[in-house]
C-alpha cells in the first residue's frame, strides 16, 4: 500500500512540475518594448488617420496645389527653410495647416515626401521631414496627377511655361508628350513622439 501511495505521489509531483515547465513556457514576458495590441492599435488607428488626410485633401482639391507650391527660381518649396523642406510642421497651404491640425496636437510627427518618374527611373523630394521615423512608424500614399496646365504656386506660369524656361525650374520633369505633366505619389509617414 505504501508503495502505491509514493507512486501515486511522485506521479502527481511530475504532473504538477510538468503543468509549471508548459506554463513558463507558453507566458511571455511584457516589457516596455514588446509590441502589445495597444501599440498595435495605435498604430493601425495613425494609418487610418494619415490614410483619410490624404484621401480628404484630394477630395477637396488641397492636395495638388501643395505639390505645386513651389518656388521656380529658389528651387525649394515656398516658405521652406534654406534646405528647401518644412520641419517644423506642414507646409503654409491648406492640405499644411490639415496635417497640423491632425498630427501636431497629439504629438504625433509627420515626414512627407513625394515621388515622381523620371526619365532614368524614379526621382523623390522631401516636402516635410521632422526626423528619422520611429520602428512603429506608419505610412499612407496617395496618387496626384499633374497636368501641364497646372499653375505653380510663386506665379511663375503654369508648369508647361516653367518646363520650357530656362531661368525657372520645378522638382519634377515633364515626362508626358501630352498635356499630363506627370504622376505623383505623396507618401505620410507618421510616428508617435
Amino acid at each position: 500500500m505504501r508503495a502505491q501511495a509514493h507512486t501515486l505521489e511522485g506521479f502527481a509531483a511530475a504532473v504538477i512540475v510538468l503543468s509549471g515547465v508548459l506554463f513558463a513556457l507558453q507566458a511571455t514576458a511584457v516589457t516596455p518594448l514588446t509590441a502589445s495590441t495597444s501599440n498595435q492599435h495605435i498604430e493601425n488607428q495613425q494609418a487610418a488617420v494619415a490614410e483619410g488626410t490624404l484621401a480628404a485633401a484630394e477630395a477637396n482639391g488641397t492636395l495638388a496645389p501643395t505639390l505645386l507650391n513651389w518656388n521656380t527660381s529658389g528651387e525649394r518649396f515656398r516658405g521652406s527653410g534654406s534646405d528647401g523642406v518644412y520641419t517644423a510642421g506642414g507646409p503654409p497651404t491648406p492640405f499644411g495647416h490639415t496635417l497640423n491640425e491632425t498630427f501636431g496636437e497629439d504629438r504625433i510627427a509627420f515626414n512627407v515626401e513625394v515621388s515622381y518618374r523620371t526619365t532614368g527611373g524614379r526621382g523623390r523630394t522631401r516636402m516635410v521631414y521632422m526626423g528619422s521615423p520611429s520602428d512603429n512608424a506608419v505610412a499612407a500614399t496617395r496618387t496626384v496627377v499633374l497636368f501641364d496646365d497646372d499653375p505653380v504656386g510663386d506665379g511663375s506660369g503654369t508648369l508647361a511655361e516653367v518646363a520650357s524656361d530656362p531661368d525657372h525650374e520645378f522638382y519634377a520633369d515633364d515626362t508626358d508628350d501630352g498635356p499630363l505633366y506627370g504622376v505623383m505619389e505623396v507618401r505620410i509617414v507618421v510616428w508617435r513622439i
